[in-house]
């Protein structure tokens, strides 16, 4: 059985290596010794179909050993340390972690999905080739589904299309990747995939003429030109046809009805050269030309994309690349492995995909577990991309549809934190606006800004979206912590102590009384709504040992509100109170503390309530802008609108909502929901805008008892 895999070797690794290989396959087969696969064949055809895999990726020797011994810790007594004496560290530290990424019981097939998926990314940080070894192996188990149930065959090939398929893209490893997918494809779909499978015979009878016409006339005018070029016809594999039919609604025919081409040839000159001339047969389509050689995939792909009309007005898509490129294409990070080698200059692919797990790392410390890391990864493994400039003439790679937001995540996640505007190509351009590609983006910062919850709904990135959540959720408990704090001081203050006052067996009893780990928890808790301040108190200083409470002593204090802005700081839309407002609060349980006007009628029930209902005042130093709405009764009149909103606009506000009805043949009414800074902002709104001849009265919409 090893005869085959030696041939293999002997083509590209030294005699002393494939020696050490040799070892690996006796020590492994002694330990696998008894054990079958679910085939009934011996198990140690499993790992050497592993080492076959990586040896026709020209992997290095470390490599093909630790697929030889990838699953010896895992399923015999052999321990890291009995192989890092046989075989080194290094292969140890490969073998170990393979073994780590095996499945975990966890409380649901997602979460041991993600937790797996989140193992890979820790192996994959310290070296690399762990995943490439783990791809092989998944492969190989995908080659052997058969022998499954169906339902586990379905659950298998889901999981390898969802994940394993787009990490090999992502490392540039196409052929991995399209085996993967049609494997993939025909554990799940079967009945689909042999009918896809014979229409794609029976299509290729039919159009075997003019595959031969378009391939002869590119080889005879290259060769006219002096361009040494092998012309291949591409074929479409089976899942990419069924993913673009269920995509664009189209049936078999219309997807077929292009002729793919490939052309490898010597050099980069002449991928340009041969580009030439094939524009000269054949008229190319505007906007489909691709130059991924001058600027390469993310992971490491190059090659020309052009598509033309061809005689009887077929399409035609056509891939220009050198031999390299087509290795690099089809083999990605493992085409030029430089581990054995030690040189400086390590290939464009892996730096590439070493930056890539570092956003993984990235990502994995911000996520709160492990299926939300998994939901952003998902996400970012290999959309279709654009390249844009910082102002230094560096090119980021960023997904279609990404933002100036994602672009400045890209850059540093404090940037992205503290971006407020950005300017495309020298304009002022909104943070929202895709980019496209060839712009030159300049991010505007500033020290203290802070992520903006709404940028979560137009973010395209996984890292821009993680590095939002991450900020936001410590704001939110900082910010509940603080809230926390502030109620529980007030509450204290009632039963005539306070929060400065408290001492550690006060706390040490509450901990113990509502099963909490810290105390900071029990304040999040308050802040966010899910503990009553006054039941806290009530377990801190129980009735019985309140002593020497001044009951002339107003403790009524109300409780400051010194933001505009916050996560767990609402305001009522009820009543909309804005700054000077008279205010009232009460705790909503998961939202925190929601504001409403002293005399919303949606406090009526609740208003004499103190554990519900609590007394708060405006600090000195709030500011910002509250939302509030307006009632305008007017004539209409031609323009009436325009001028309503440029007075408005005028007076330094911002009109959120506008909606317009008819009273009666004479009178309109017009409803704005605008931002003002405080009540003497609105009043100077409001006065301004009954100085507008149309209109009859002006009014704030309350919702109050008076």
């Amino acid at each position: 059985m090893l005869n085959g895999l030696t041939d293999k070797l002997t083509g590209y690794l030294p005699e002393a290596e494939i020696t050490n290989i040799e070892k690996a396959y006796l020590y492994s087969e002694e330990c696998h010794l008894g054990q079958l696969r679910h085939s009934g064949d011996p198990y140690i055809t499993h790992p050497l179909a592993v080492a076959n895999i990586l040896a026709d990726m020209r992997m290095d020797h470390e490599s093909l050993i630790a697929a030889l011994l990838h699953d010896v810790i895992e399923d015999t007594g052999v321990t890291k340390n009995q192989i890092s004496r046989r075989f080194g560290r290094t292969v140890a530290s490969l073998v170990d972690g393979v073994s780590k990424l095996s499945e975990i019981e966890t409380a649901s097939r997602a979460e041991q999905q993600a937790d797996s998926f989140q193992k890979m990314t820790l192996a994959m940080s310290k070296d690399i080739r762990v995943v490439l070894v783990k791809l092989a192996d998944r492969l190989h188990n995908m080659r052997t589904l058969g022998v499954l149930p169906p339902d586990k065959r379905r659950r298998i090939a889901k999981e390898t299309i969802d994940i394993y398929a787009p990490i090999a893209q992502r490392l540039g490893i196409n052929d991995v990747r399209l085996e993967f997918e049609n494997l993939g494809f025909a554990a799940m779909y079967p009945l689909r995939y042999r009918r896809l499978r014979e229409a794609l015979k029976a299509s290729r009878k039919n159009k075997r003429e003019i595959i031969t016409e378009i391939h002869e006339s590119m080889e005879i005018r290259l060769a006219k030109e002096n361009v040494t070029a092998t012309v291949k016809s591409r074929e479409k594999h089976l899942w990419s046809i069924y993913k673009k039919m269920r995509k664009k609604k189209k049936h078999f025919h219309d997807i077929m009805d292009v002729f793919a081409f490939r052309l490898i040839v010597d050099n980069v000159d002449d991928c340009y050269r041969a580009l030439g001339i094939v524009h000269n047969i054949y008229k190319p389509v505007p906007g489909e030309f691709k130059d991924y050689i001058a600027i390469p995939k993310a992971n490491g792909y190059q090659s020309l994309h052009t598509v033309l009309v061809g005689m009887h007005g077929v399409v035609i898509e056509v891939q220009i690349r050198t031999n390299e490129m087509d290795k690099m294409a089809n083999f990605g990070i493992a085409a030029h492995w430089e581990y054995k080698t030690g040189r400086d200059n390590i290939e464009v692919s892996q730096r590439k995909a070493a930056r890539w797990v570092q956003d993984l790392l990235e990502m994995q410390r911000q996520a709160g577990n492990s299926l939300e890391f998994l939901e952003h990864v998902k996400s970012d493994l290999f959309p279709d991309e654009v390249y844009v400039f910082t102002p230094q003439g560096k090119i980021i790679e960023l997904p279609s549809g990404a933002t100036p937001i994602d672009f400045a995540y890209s850059l540093h996640t404090d940037l992205g934190d503290s971006c407020i505007a950005c300017h495309v190509d020298g304009e002022l351009t909104p943070l929202s606006e895709p980019l496209e590609s060839g712009q030159k983006v300049e991010i505007i910062n500033t020290p203290g800004a802070q992520p903006n919850p709404n940028w979560l709904n137009f973010v395209v990135t996984a890292k821009a979206r993680s590095a939002i959540r991450h900020f936001l959720k410590n704001q939110q408990h900082d910010e509940s912590v603080d809230l926390g704090k502030r109620l529980l001081d007030q509450a204290l203050k009632n039963i005539g102590t306070s929060y400065k006052e408290l001492k550690k067996s006060q706390i040490k009893k509450l901990l113990k009384e509502t099963k909490s780990s810290t105390f900071e928890f029990v304040l999040q808790q308050i802040g966010l709504g899910n503990r009553v301040p006054f039941a806290v108190a009530n377990i801190l200083v129980p009735p019985d040992k309140r002593t020497n409470i001044d009951r002339k002593k107003n403790y009524e204090s109300p409780v400051v509100i010194d933001s505009s802005e916050g996560l767990i700081v609402q305001y009522g839309k009820c009543c909309r109170p804005i700054l000077g407002d008279p205010i009232l609060g009460h705790l909503t349980p998961g939202k925190g503390l929601v504001i409403h006007r002293e005399a919303c009628r949606n406090l009526k029930e609740i208003r004499m309530n103190p554990e519900k209902c609590m007394p708060l005042v405006w600090s000195s130093v709030v500011k910002g802008e509250f939302a509030v709405e307006l009632k305008v009764e007017l004539r209409p009149e031609r323009g009436f609108i325009a001028a309503l909103a440029a007075r408005i606009t005028e007076s330094d506000a911002t009109i959120d909502q506008i909606n317009v009805t008819e009273k009666d043949a004479y009178t309109s009414i017009i409803n704005i929901v605008l931002t003002v800074k405080d009540r003497a902002h609105l009043a100077k709104i409001m006065r301004r805008t009954r100085g507008l001849k149309p209109v009859h009265r002006v009014h704030r919409v309350k919702n109050t008892l008076d």
